[in-house]
């Protein structure tokens, strides 16, 4: 396997498939179609979706422990309401969108086919890519697997357990699923998060405030009820999607933003090397990698332990030698 500071990963993303997978090991299998044709007006149906909210980000976060990230692609319909309030969380991330019309998203292998074209594609194109990271679990995907290994990539599938077919597992080189990534449990339950389950309770309680005025009657105001909801909307969408890069330091959140960071990139380490202790710069270089923005003496710290020592919550600092040391601290 290529050294992860030489390494370049491309990340390949069928939306479709990981979001479908998540709903179904929520709510039981195949309730995602069962419930998006019950539903006629989706109110319950978008609250079940919430409920079974991707983290994308703690996708991506894994991925970049490989290597640099030089391409991230997600394919799906992006106008279908299942997609849609992934869209402001996956730009953040600098993902590129692909467009699947609906006659190919919902059509037989439309994602498939258009996943692996230009994935061999890309491999001919990008001679230096070293890792390729397929986040599906279908088994379409074996051929894809088998030719990327073929070229010479190293190949990581990632899917949702009992989605996942066992012969991709058997394709690829290394096969993790969404629930044991670092970061998927909490990130769902957390109220701060910034990844779908955020976007997802904030669309619920948005719903939940429409049907409240409807119960209340006409609006006071005399104003159309449908335009305000659909400009309210609009607003949150171009926020999601445009937010700047935050000035470190600024805000108590930027300090608990950090401490998340931290606490991801060390599972991420222990889980990927299987040590006990982990070099202090290999941590921050995987900080870094998930979050350019990242500075602990933005953040007003003078080095990056001294940032260490701040947190000796979440983690232990061994700097009795010349190679300072971290490891998650044991609760």
């Amino acid at each position: 396997m290529t050294d992860s500071g030489d390494a370049r990963v491309a990340v390949y993303i069928d939306f479709d498939n990981i979001v479908i997978s998540r709903y179904d090991q929520v709510h039981g299998r195949h309730q995602f179609q069962r419930d998006r044709s019950r539903d006629a007006d989706g109110t319950e149906f978008g609250d079940r979706l919430a409920e079974a909210a991707v983290d994308v980000g703690a996708v991506i976060d894994f991925a970049s422990s490989y290597g640099t990230l030089v391409l991230t692609r997600a394919y799906a319909d992006w106008s279908a309401r299942v997609n849609a309030e992934y869209r402001g969380q996956l730009v953040g991330r600098a993902v590129d969108l692909v467009q699947l019309f609906p006659a190919a998203a919902y059509g037989k292998n439309g994602a498939d086919i258009r996943l692996a074209v230009d994935t061999v594609e890309d491999m001919f194109r990008l001679p230096d890519l070293t890792h390729v990271v397929i986040v599906a679990g279908d088994s379409d995907y074996i051929a894809l697997a088998q030719r990327c290994k073929r070229l010479g990539r190293y190949v990581v599938g990632i899917g949702v357990a009992g989605s996942t077919s066992r012969s991709l597992a058997a394709a690829c080189d290394e096969l993790v699923t969404y629930d044991s990534l670092p970061g998927v449990t909490a990130a769902a339950s957390a109220e701060t998060s910034d990844g779908a389950g955020g976007s997802a309770r904030r669309s619920r309680r948005r719903r939940q405030g429409r049907r409240d005025d409807t119960a209340g009657g006409a609006r006071t105001d005399g104003s159309d009820e449908s335009a305000s909801t659909d400009d309210a909307d609009e607003a949150s969408t171009a926020t999601a999607v445009d937010d700047p890069v935050h000035d470190p330091g600024e805000s108590e959140d930027d300090q608990v933003r950090a401490t998340q960071l931290f606490e991801r990139a060390l599972r991420i380490g222990h889980q990927r090397d299987d040590e006990d202790w982990l070099h202090s710069s290999s941590v921050k270089l995987q900080m870094k990698r998930m979050d350019p923005s990242f500075s602990e003496k933005a953040l007003g710290y003078r080095s990056f332990s001294e940032f260490v020592k701040s947190r000796d919550d979440v983690a232990d600092l061994d700097d009795s030698t010349n190679t300072q040391l971290v490891r998650l601290h044991e609760h």
